[in-house]
This record gives structure tokens, C-alpha cells and sequence, in this order.
């Protein structure tokens, strides 16, 4: 998901991302939504190709999902009541005090920190909810983890320097308003062979080592994990480490 075009990491790979991110736990949206002070208007920015976007529309009744990269929101789908606007996180279009929630979906770490919690505290109606979410490198079984770790390491010094912030699960931020206590929200999902690889395609940190030496990294450890994997049309369980932080404004 992309904010400056400095950042813009995903433009390139719009159509691959919203091939193979993972969806999100519906508990989660169930739980932001009964926290919310009303249901009337959710924001998203950096909403990319919609991946929380449908979880939020079936909960409030209009969904302002925004993103900077204009390929992220062409692959973008959701149902009517979502509006999709191409402009920055930190600038968005919406009135003052509108919104009942702003959420961001493992995109924080993309945006101008300071400049966009000054954008919550505007568009955010009294008492409404500031929700973000990250996830970390997903959790494979025993069995495939020496094939996964190895093209992890090759594509390690190739992730922005942003990635850091997604290790420590957005610990480091100075978040404004009160915090809102979270309960634990798991991040899992079934998938074959070919979604796994596919999911592997669409990382920042790839498409920067293939531009930069000519080699696809999936390509390179796709033999070794289709081997630990088995029956490549056999699904897996995979899971993600997920980090919600909550804050209520005033």
C-alpha cells in the first residue's frame, strides 16, 4: 500500500498484490465495529486493492477508501456503498469530524507518522476510533520452514528501511489519543501452493532485488519449497502474527 510517491512500492506489483494478500479475520472487523461510536462512515486509507475494505463495508454504512497509488484503487473491489478516492493518507478529502473510524491495514509504516495522526485527530468525529493493524512474516510448518527461510534471507537486505517498523508490530509509535484495550486477533489462511508463491511475488523486498540484479527470488526457491511442500494443490495452514493498536479520540 502506498502513500508518497517516494514510498510507492506497490504500484508496479498492483495487480499481483490483490491476487495474493491475505484477507483479514472477520472477528476483527465484528470488534471495530462494536467499539465505534456509530456506524455510519469508516475511513481506509491506504486502502491498496481493497483487502479490509469489503470487512469494513459490510459493517458501516459508507466506506471513504483512499489510496495514493491510482493502480493500487483500479484493482480495488467492494461493494456500492465504499467510495474510492485517489489521494494521501495524510490529506484526505473528508470533512471535519465525519468519520466514526479510521483504519489502516499493514500500511502505517508507509506514512508521514505525525502529519497523518494530526488528520485523525481532524476527520475523527468525538469519541471516535483510530485502528491499526500489522503483520508480520507469516508462520509455515516444520517441515517447509528451511525452503521459506532460505528465500527469506535472500531477499532480507532488499526490504525497505520501513520494514523495521512491521518487526516491531508498530511498538514504537507515538500514538496519539487513549489507548483502547484489543483482545488477540489471529491472521490465518488455507492456501495452495501457487497462492503461497504468488503471496511471495507481491513483497516490496523482491520486486527490489529482481529489478536491481536481474534474478526473481521466487523463481530461484520455488523448487525447494514446491519439494518441502508436496501435492502442490494441497493447502496448507498459514498464519501471521497480527498487531492491532486501537486509540479513541476525545
Amino acid at each position: 500500500m502506498t502513500q508518497a510517491p517516494s514510498k510507492d512500492h506497490f504500484s508496479a506489483l498492483a495487480a499481483t498484490y490483490a491476487q495474493a494478500r491475505p484477507g483479514y479475520p472477520q472477528a476483527l472487523f465484528d470488534w471495530i465495529a462494536a467499539q465505534a461510536p456509530a456506524r455510519e462512515l469508516a475511513w481506509e486509507p491506504a486502502c491498496g486493492s481493497g483487502q479490509a475494505t469489503r470487512g469494513l463495508a459490510t459493517r458501516f454504512g459508507a466506506v471513504h477508501a483512499s489510496d495514493a497509488s491510482a493502480e493500487q484503487v483500479a484493482q480495488a473491489q467492494a461493494p456500492a456503498n465504499v467510495r474510492f478516492v485517489v489521494e494521501p493518507a495524510e490529506r484526505c478529502s473528508l470533512a471535519d469530524v465525519s468519520a466514526d473510524v479510521a483504519c489502516v491495514a499493514q500500511a502505517l509504516h508507509w506514512f508521514d507518522i505525525p502529519a497523518f495522526f494530526v488528520e485523525c485527530a481532524r476527520v475523527l468525529r468525538p469519541r471516535g476510533l483510530l485502528v491499526a493493524w500489522t503483520y508480520d512474516d507469516l508462520r509455515v510448518d516444520d517441515a517447509l520452514e528451511p525452503a521459506v527461510d532460505a528465500f527469506r534471507s535472500e531477499i532480507r537486505s532488499w526490504w525497505p528501511p520501513e520494514r523495521e517498523l512491521v518487526g516491531a508490530g508498530y511498538a514504537r509509535f507515538d500514538w496519539p489519543f487513549e489507548p483502547v484495550a484489543v483482545p488477540r486477533f489471529t491472521l490465518e489462511a488455507d492456501w495452495p501452493l501457487a497462492r503461497l508463491l504468488g503471496y511471495f511475488s507481491s513483497y516490496s523486498a523482491t520486486r527490489r532485488c529482481r529489478e536491481a540484479t536481474g534474478s526473481d527470488p521466487v523463481a530461484s526457491h520455488a523448487g525447494s519449497i514446491a519439494a518441502a511442500w508436496g501435492d502442490p494443490d494441497a493447502t496448507r495452514r498459514l498464519r501471521w502474527p497480527l498487531s492491532v493498536h486501537a486509540r479513541r479520540k476525545p
